[in-house]
């Protein structure tokens, strides 16, 4: 049975790295590209209006939308390089979500990028890889 490598991704530099760098030094791998919505991105793209988002299911299916769009093409890439690819998306916490999907699926190690996206959301993802790696129940790889 091949090694099973979930690598968090997002529209980063940085998770493209970690998800080419996983392609290369593990071609012989499942890879399951895994994409998170964080839902305190709605927060940022909507606005309050009486105490209520405004738009919030249009906000969270433009965003699901993306996160199938980048699934799709980075499975493509794997199929190209001669990788077998898994996608999954989900909503919640993204260092949270990524944890639980690997204590409750098969997954033998972590590659993550060593930064997620930039402004506003940094400062709410810039830790996530750090918290992986140090709550990791399997091997983690940063990739820089």
């Amino acid at each position: 049975m091949s090694k099973r490598i979930l690598v968090p991704v997002d529209e980063s530099d940085r998770a493209t790295d970690a998800f080419e760098f996983t392609l290369e030094e593990f071609p012989d791998a499942t890879i399951i590209a895994f994409h998170v919505i964080d839902p305190a991105d709605f927060y940022a793209a909507t606005g309050f209006e009486g105490g209520a988002m405004v738009n919030y299911d249009e906000i969270r299916e433009r965003h699901e939308d993306r996160g199938e769009a980048l699934l799709e093409k980075l499975a493509k890439q794997a199929d190209d390089a001669g990788v077998d690819c898994e996608t999954e998306l989900a909503i919640g916490s993204v260092a949270r979500s990524i944890l639980e999907y690997t204590e409750d699926n098969t997954v033998d190690q972590i590659v993550i990028g060593s930064h997620g996206r930039t402004g506003a959301s940094r400062i709410l993802l810039g830790s996530v890889a750090e918290s992986v790696a140090r709550r990791s129940p399997v091997p983690v790889t940063i990739v820089r």
